[in-house]
């Protein structure tokens, strides 16, 4: 079987994994294209998924931040910010590659696959991007939403807003500590509301300057959103 038929085949069981068939599947093998593949083709031009990835970057932030807007009515800027921060983040977006099976698929030029390129977070976080962007230009503004918020769910059904930033005050922590041999503070800056429904507004300190803040329904939720808004502002 030709390399040509073989890649055709790939492709068909790639669409049948993720349940989207596409109109053009040219789109498909372009977002599965690395710009190392592209380089090494001599033999005629080869699109790779760079300006797919720009598209569905866009895509993504805008889809997600209407799913957190509609999901979570109560939580504040800050958090809504920072949790989507954290979800389209690299390492989240290279997660769901890897169980996408999207390594499998991508075209690479021999040094980069060589060199561990399918596994690669920065490379399977950018073709996540470029799938976004092609479904989006193949099947519209819906079947995309679909397919973004079964990732969403998933998500959500592991950890809320709560629950994600279980790990904000760790990571916070760990990162400064590494970086700065310091520990992150906490304060409660102030409380509003009776006593059965209170809310609290939390900052982050590091080296006497304020990092973040955040708002919560406890002490503790403050302090996870103030930590989450902190990593957002390091682009973590």
């Amino acid at each position: 079987m030709s390399s040509k038929a073989s890649r055709q085949r790939g492709l068909r069981a790639f669409q049948a994994e993720i349940g989207i068939p596409f109109q053009d599947p040219a789109l498909l093998d372009e977002a599965l294209t690395h710009s190392s593949f592209a380089n090494e083709s001599s033999d005629a031009p080869v699109r790779d998924n760079q300006r797919l990835e720009y598209l569905g970057d866009a895509i993504l932030d805008f889809l997600v931040g209407d799913w957190l807007y509609a999901t979570y009515p109560e939580a504040q800027e800050g958090e809504l910010t920072s949790l989507r921060a954290l979800i389209v983040r690299t390492e989240s977006l290279a997660a769901l590659g890897r169980r996408l099976g999207i390594g499998r698929h991508l075209r690479m030029g021999r040094g980069e696959a060589g060199t561990g390129g399918p596994e690669r977070d920065a490379n399977l976080c950018a073709a996540v991007e470029a799938l976004i962007g092609a479904i989006y230009l193949d099947r519209g503004l819906e079947v995309t939403r679909a397919f973004v918020c079964a990732y969403l769910e998933e998500r959500a059904a592991q950890s809320d807003l709560g629950g994600d930033a279980k790990d904000a005050k760790s990571y916070l922590q760990e990162h400064v500590q590494s970086t700065l041999r310091e520990t992150p503070q906490y304060q409660i800056v102030s409380e509003e509301g009776p006593d059965h429904a209170k809310t609290f507004t939390a900052v982050v300190i590091v080296n006497q300057e304020v990092w973040g803040q955040g708002v919560g329904n406890s002490k503790q939720t403050a302090q996870q959103a103030a930590a989450r808004a902190a990593l957002a502002r390091l682009g973590l």
